[in-house]
């Protein structure tokens, strides 16, 4: 009998995708271009993946971009890829590989699962992970379990406005706390040749470089006026922070200074507002693989972890 699954991460450039036991051991792993032209494309690809594992995988779990219904497998929106806005994956999946068990659940809160499950959230009953990438994905974890919300929109956290004074996109925490657009930010304001060197730009960082390091700060002032707005909603006990940026020690630290920054410079708030753990996330790149395959589990289980 089948014993392994398998996990894919659908993501707007690349489709990764994971072999793996129960027990969350990667046994393989690959990665392939995401096709953005259609649904029917898009689908060919996946089907390969599947069938590659055939007779090995007891089933199939996919983190994807957009609000999910993980109780019927469906997506809505689809972010990246619109072609997915409510399409029932889960039954088109099964369609065509029938014995398999296929699960569906949203790539921010798939990284908060992740950390559930065998990360820096284990144990804990109120938490939260927040991923600085392109946009900014979460999931909230209040009394160990995973909020979705009404419309499946809970821990879409790229959509909560920080800037007043900025129209549409402009003034929401998904450009203004996006991790690249702050390495392109530096790049455009040092005239680098390369927009997306990440590594050029935490390396001026490091080294002092007075632009750079405004930048930088600012940017995490930005992340912890986030966390502390969501701070006074839901009381958590730890922030962990994902993302490729987070790979970065000195992420987590400005973080955290900035957030104290603002408690020590308002002391009603520093009196009422007890100040969460800000840690670094346990998974960067794979983080996806991991949550999604225990949204798998748990069905298995018949366990319940949402709410």
């Amino acid at each position: 009998m089948a014993k392994e699954y398998l996990s894919i991460d659908v993501g707007g450039t690349n489709i990764k995708y994971g072999l793996l036991n129960a027990a969350g051991k990667i046994i393989e792993h690959g990665e392939t271009t995401t096709p953005t032209e259609d649904l029917d494309i898009f689908l060919d690809v996946v089907y390969k993946i599947i069938e590659k594992y055939l007779g090995r995988i007891r089933g199939v779990a996919f983190s994807v971009p957009g609000k999910v219904d993980v109780s019927k497998g469906i997506v809505y929106l689809g972010g990246s890829l619109p072609f997915l806005d409510g399409i029932c994956l889960k039954d088109v999946v099964n369609k065509k590989h029938p014995k398999l068990m296929v699960s569906v659940v949203n790539d921010g809160k798939a990284a908060a699962m992740a950390e559930m499950w065998l990360g820096n959230l284990k144990n804990i009953d109120n938490g939260a992970a927040i991923v600085l990438g392109t946009g900014v994905g979460g999931g909230i974890v209040v009394n160990n379990r995973l909020l979705q919300g009404t419309n499946f929109q809970a821990g879409e956290l790229s959509f909560m406005l920080n800037d007043i004074t900025a129209t549409g996109f402009k003034g929401m925490v998904g450009m203004n706390c996006s991790a690249v657009g702050m390495i392109e930010d530096i790049a455009t304001a040092l005239s680098l040749a390369n927009k997306k060197d990440g590594r050029k730009a935490f390396e001026l960082i490091k080294n002092g470089n007075v632009v750079a390091k405004g930048i930088f700060e600012e940017y995490c002032r930005k992340v912890a006026l986030l966390i502390l707005n969501v701070q006074t909603v839901v009381d958590l006990r730890r922030y962990v922070l994902g993302g490729g940026i987070s790979a970065q020690p000195i992420v987590t630290r400005e973080i955290n200074r900035q957030y104290e920054l603002y408690l020590s410079n308002n002391s009603l708030v520093d009196k009422t507002l007890k100040k969460p753990e800000i840690v670094k996330a346990k998974f960067e790149n794979e983080a996806n693989l991991y949550g999604a395959l225990y949204g798998l589990l748990l069905k298995v289980d018949e366990e319940k972890i949402y709410s």
